[in-house]
Formats: structure tokens, C-alpha cells, sequence
């Protein structure tokens, strides 16, 4: 009736390992991983070489020392000593070392001695170098990535009245 070699019905023996009951579970889903943070891609660079015509737009850093004929939108802007820019330069932080022609917005802005900027600084805050030649106007703002100034509402034309005479 009974044995020492098997052991009853529905329990394991002794020093055996019992198979999971798939039965009484239900089946539950791998545990993902936490997804691991994304490295910083390194900058961009645009070499001295380079001619650029057309606008740039990224959400990252951009190192350019080329020629840019166009606008650009960046997270990380900076102007090489041998680089011309025609246009405008929106970005979080901006540093010109070259020459820059058009209008500059960015939370950081920094001139260094052998910049050169012909154009408005739209920035919440600068710093310029001795020896940076400036040449334009300067506007604090606390957001000054919005683009360009507040417009005005302008009202909707009226539409035409009908005229009910008739000829």
C-alpha cells in the first residue's frame, strides 16, 4: 500500500524537485528591463571645407566651421573662428567665435575675443568677450527662443454688404 520510493499522489518526495503547476498560475509576461539611458550623440561637425545653402535644424549640438548660407536651429551652436553664418541662429546655447551675419537667439550666448557679429542678440543671458566685435542691438527676454516679436491682432476684414437694389 505504501512505499518509500514513490511517494504519494500530488507530493513531491524527499531531495525531488516538483515541476511548477502551470495550472493554478496564469502565465505572466517577461519582466522588462529598465530601458538604459541614451548617450549624448557627439556634435556635429560641419568642416571648413563645407558650404552650406539652406537652413539646418537639430535638437543636438552642431560645431560649425564652414560657411552656413541659411538659417540654423540647435540645441548646442557653436561658431567656429573660421566660419561665416548668413542668417538667423536659435538655440539654447550659442557660442560665435566667427562671423555671424543675422539675428541671434538663445538662452546662452557668449562672444568670444575673435567674434564677430552683425546682427540683434535676442538672449536671457550673454557674455562678450574683450575684443568681440559687435555691431547691432541687444534684447534680454526670458524666453527668447519664441519666434520673433508678439504680433499684433489684426482685425478680419468685414465681408462686402449686398446691396438689394437692383438696376
Amino acid at each position: 500500500m505504501f512505499s518509500k520510493n514513490r511517494p504519494p499522489e500530488g507530493r513531491p518526495a524527499e531531495g525531488d524537485r516538483a515541476a511548477p503547476d502551470t495550472r493554478a498560475t496564469a502565465p505572466q509576461a517577461p519582466a522588462a528591463a529598465p530601458p538604459a539611458p541614451k548617450a549624448k550623440p557627439p556634435a556635429s561637425m560641419l568642416s571648413s571645407d563645407l558650404t552650406i545653402t539652406g537652413n539646418i535644424k537639430t535638437s543636438g549640438d552642431i560645431q560649425v566651421e564652414g560657411t552656413i548660407e541659411g538659417d540654423v536651429y540647435a540645441h548646442l551652436l557653436t561658431v567656429g573662428e573660421s566660419a561665416v553664418v548668413r542668417g538667423e541662429i536659435v538655440a539654447d546655447d550659442i557660442v560665435v567665435n566667427g562671423h555671424v551675419i543675422g539675428r541671434v537667439r538663445g538662452l546662452k550666448v557668449r562672444l568670444t575675443s575673435s567674434a564677430k557679429v552683425e546682427g540683434d542678440i535676442i538672449h536671457k543671458t550673454i557674455a562678450i568677450e574683450s575684443g568681440a566685435h559687435f555691431e547691432g542691438s541687444v534684447q534680454r527676454q526670458d524666453d527668447p527662443l519664441k519666434s520673433g516679436a508678439p504680433q499684433k491682432a489684426i482685425a478680419a476684414p468685414k465681408p462686402a454688404e449686398k446691396d438689394d437694389k437692383t438696376d
